[in-house]
């Protein structure tokens, strides 16, 4: 156990935020990767049924299609393999959901596999932690399918027209490998270089936890990226020269070589299309992990993956803080659907992919949630009620309206929630159009009654289903970190220490921190658990940067005064 243990204390229950939810922040610089392959994975498979006069077919296709909105912060070695897994996991259950629909007709039925399958979805997209959009376009395409009625002769040509547009999306999210092979890499290089930048010009707690998340991101990124390359190896140095700055600002110590300003020029060179930038190597440090040392890296590549096997099976475990969450989200789709039902809507379905979206790490977020995808819902349901006469104009117009919303909702959904649920909602209604004519009135009137349906059950669910277990984490979290922390001060001691040890002891140790930060802000925002110890909280992060900054300075990371030597 760590040597700051958590120590019991009352239940507590956290204010819930209202300002700041809505409020629009600046878009994702990369924004513009998945609502461009979403336009193509989806644009070409819809012209071709319009050709064929097959507009009936889209649901399907949409269901392969939006699988190219995984994976664009990944490397390309690692997004080929994540959003295969996402096609996949996509296609079972769509199967099930197909199957069922074959199956049944009982609305009961189906909003309990739909919940069921939710709760699944939910949990392992948080324990492979496989961003965003996360498990709402799983529950959205498998929730929908089960309200369609199916013959079994019909399954497998569905099947196939899904599997089909997944391949295709496969290919459109990874094909910019052939032109831009290092991008992501580059931007995870630039975005550690901006944030070490910002910690070393205003160094407080939120600019180094951010500076220390940017470089461990750096570094999964180039580890993930597969085989050395030039570039590669120019970017590695680039985040070295970013943790001597987050090393040398932690210990109050002196730059010894870039400051601020250099950092943030060498991020911008760094992002364009033109060479890496080419500093000189930090004093003492390991110049080559993808060159020289190709074989360890091999090694740590398959450590790497071997410890994502293991995070796995302990987020699946006993103890796990994913399985209330997905407790929630099966309790909360189920009776969303329930409720919604009971009221007469048409759509019951709306209301459980309403609960799955709503559910976050932690109840404060599943509130801010809540909250945008309520007004988001309302104000899509008044922009689709403007369209849906000029998108009834022709088939063809139909469909170019339903990429515009696709487009339009990746654009803004990064600048706030709503925002983007304001596109996502008149696109979800147009594509009940490829089926045939629906009232627009009774849309509009299901759509705001489902909205209002699964947000308040969702709600009710999330503060019912008690997480507990997020203390939990806190604990183990502490724990890890001073281990870390102890390995870290023995490799730094030690005389007799190499370059790769004090390499691993500080990766782990940044890694360890990173963790616990996120760890105690899942369990900040959670209600009926013990109040969070935060001096314990504050005493091992101060300790875990104060030697950071101790085993940087063993491998010659920075320069400090000689009064500022000790740890």
């Amino acid at each position: 156990m760590s040597d700051t243990a958590v120590r019991p204390r009352k239940s507590s229950v956290h204010k819930l935020p209202v300002a700041g939810v809505l409020r629009l922040k600046s878009p994702a610089e990369t924004w513009y990767k998945p609502a461009l392959s979403v336009v193509v994975a989806s644009g070409v498979p819809n012209l071709l049924l319009y050709s064929l006069d097959r507009l009936d077919l889209v649901m399907y296709t949409m269901a392969g299609s939006l699988c190219a909105l995984y994976g664009h912060n990944l490397p390309y070695a690692r997004r080929a393999h994540t959003v295969l897994r996402v096609i996949l996991g996509m296609a079972a259950g769509f199967a099930v959901a197909l199957v069922t629909a074959s199956a049944t007709g009982s609305t009961a039925v189906l909003i309990a596999v739909g919940a069921l399958l939710a709760a699944v979805q939910k949990t392992f997209c948080d324990a492979t932690r496989i961003g965003p959009p996360g498990n709402v376009i799983f529950a959205f395409v498998t929730s929908a399918a089960l309200f369609v009625p199916q013959e079994p002769g019909q399954l497998p040509g569905h099947m196939a027209l899904m599997l089909a547009t997944g391949a295709f999306s496969w290919l459109v999210t990874v094909g910019p490998v052939l032109w831009h092979r290092e991008g992501p890499e580059r931007l995870a290089t630039a975005r550690a270089l901006d944030a070490a930048a910002a910690y070393a010009a205003e160094p407080d707690a939120r600019t180094r936890h951010a500076a220390a998340a940017a470089v461990q991101a750096a570094w999964q990124s180039l580890l993930a990226a597969g085989r050395p390359t030039p570039v590669r190896q120019g970017l590695e140095r680039l985040v070295v020269h970013a943790e001597r700055a987050l090393a040398a600002t932690a210990a109050d110590g002196h730059l010894s070589g870039a400051g601020p300003g250099e950092l943030r020029r060498w991020a911008a060179a760094t992002r364009a299309r033109g060479p890496v930038p080419g500093p000189p190597p930090a004093p003492g440090t390991v110049e080559e992990l993808f060159g020289i040392d190709a074989e360890r890296a091999g090694q740590r590549m398959r450590r790497g993956r071997r410890e994502a096997r293991r995070r796995l099976l302990r987020a699946l475990g006993p103890g796990s803080p994913v399985l209330p969450v997905a407790f929630r989200t099966l309790v909360g789709c189920a009776l969303a659907g329930y409720v919604s039902s009971a009221l007469g809507a048409g759509h019951p379905y709306w209301a459980l992919v309403t609960a799955a979206s709503v559910y976050q790490p932690n109840l404060s977020l599943s509130w801010s949630r809540a909250l945008q995808r309520t007004v988001g819902n309302l104000l899509g349901v008044l922009v689709f009620a403007a369209v849906i006469p000029f998108a009834r104009v022709g088939p063809l117009v139909l469909v170019l309206c339903v990429l515009f919303f696709d487009f339009a909702a990746e654009a803004l959904i990064t600048r706030n929630y709503w925002l983007g649920s304001v596109a996502v909602t008149p696109m979800a209604l147009l594509i009940l159009e490829f089926g045939g004519f629906q009232p627009a009135g009774e849309l509009v009137a299901d759509r705001a009654l489902d909205t209002l349906v699964g947000v308040t059950v969702g709600l009710l669910a999330a503060i019912a289903v008690t997480n507990r277990r997020a203390s939990g984490r806190v604990e183990r979290a502490l724990a890890a970190a001073a281990e870390a922390r102890h390995r870290a001060e023995r490799a730094a001691a030690a005389p007799t220490a190499d370059a790769p040890v004090l390499e691993a002891a500080r990766r782990r140790l940044t890694a360890s921190l990173v963790e616990l930060r996120d760890a105690s802000d899942v369990a900040s925002g959670e209600w009926w658990q013990r109040a969070l110890p935060e001096e314990e909280l504050l005493a091992a992060e101060q300790a875990g940067h104060r030697t950071l900054a101790a085993t940087a300075r063993r491998q010659g990371l920075t320069t400090l005064p000689p009064e500022n030597g000790a740890a």
